[in-house]
């Protein structure tokens, strides 16, 4: 017999896992939580009618490796009730649609969908950095949505972030189309700097792609990022940057989360 819900997520930096992890205890508190380059992933949801699917929004766009991920296992989707969550920086139209069309293609039903704002957790980029407040602000309404759409899910009623012709319409023209070519592929962008890098391995270990490899006590990229930024986020050196030249800062989300 299938049980309530499994939960399935990519998460780089944190914030995704938090979100997703937020929604489905409060649903269902046996519910697993796996990460999609888990290899149990795919036969955990096999077992599960409902699944609430996680990932960060890149350019209005679900990241290479989401897609992928749905596309390779499309057997597993059908017939499958599935809750898309989109957490994303600022703004994405049809953030969580993106894997809605994919899901639903694959012949799972798409119950609903979830826009949540959250903060970068390393920036690369002085222009996304943010007060400790703003971030503790932010992740303060985050949670605040998240109980709310508990609320509204135990009555019968599901969000649709993202779900509709008119966000679909606000994602396509205020980022995919002008960025498409940085979503399309994997990205070849990720940068060490030789200088700062120990050979320490860390990224080597979390990295979901397994795009990192130590050569000569260095750590090099195999042009297979999917930019999550978990190996920028967790560097003990600043080593790598993906859109900037330097790491600006790494924060740890629960030093910022107060509960709801």
């Amino acid at each position: 017999m299938e049980k309530e819900y499994c939960a399935i997520y990519l998460s780089g930096t944190g914030n995704t896992k938090f979100c997703v992890e937020k929604l489905v205890k409060s649903l269902d508190e046996n519910a697993p939580i796996i990460a999609i380059e888990n290899s149990a992933a795919i036969s955990a949801a096999a077992g599960y009618k409902n699944i609430i699917f996680g990932y960060p929004v890149q350019f209005s766009n679900a990241p290479k490796m989401v897609r992928d991920f749905i596309l390779a296992n499309r057997e597993v989707w059908r017939g499958k009730i599935v809750i898309c969550v989109a957490t994303m920086g600022a703004f994405s139209g049809d953030g969580a649609g993106c894997a809605a069309r994919l899901f639903k293609k694959c012949g799972a039903t798409v119950s609903g969908g979830l826009h949540l704002k959250m903060p970068d957790s390393v920036c690369d980029s002085k222009f996304l950095k943010k007060s400790a407040e703003e971030k503790r602000q932010i992740i303060r309404r985050a949670e605040k949505k998240i109980a709310r759409t508990v609320l509204q899910i135990g009555s019968g009623k599901f969000p649709h972030d993202g779900l509709g012709i008119f966000a679909h319409i606000a994602g396509l023209l205020g980022q995919r189309l002008w960025f498409y070519n940085k979503t399309k592929n994997y990205s070849d962008k990720l940068k060490i700097d030789n200088t700062l890098c120990v050979g320490c391995g860390t990224c080597v270990s979390v990295c979901p792609m397994k795009n990192l490899t130590l050569e000569n006590q260095t750590a090099a990229p195999h042009g297979k990022c999917t930019m999550c930024y978990r190996c920028i986020s967790l560097c003990p050196k600043m080593a790598i940057t993906l859109v900037g030249k330097k790491v600006v800062e790494q924060y740890r989300l629960e030093n910022f989360s107060d509960g709801i």
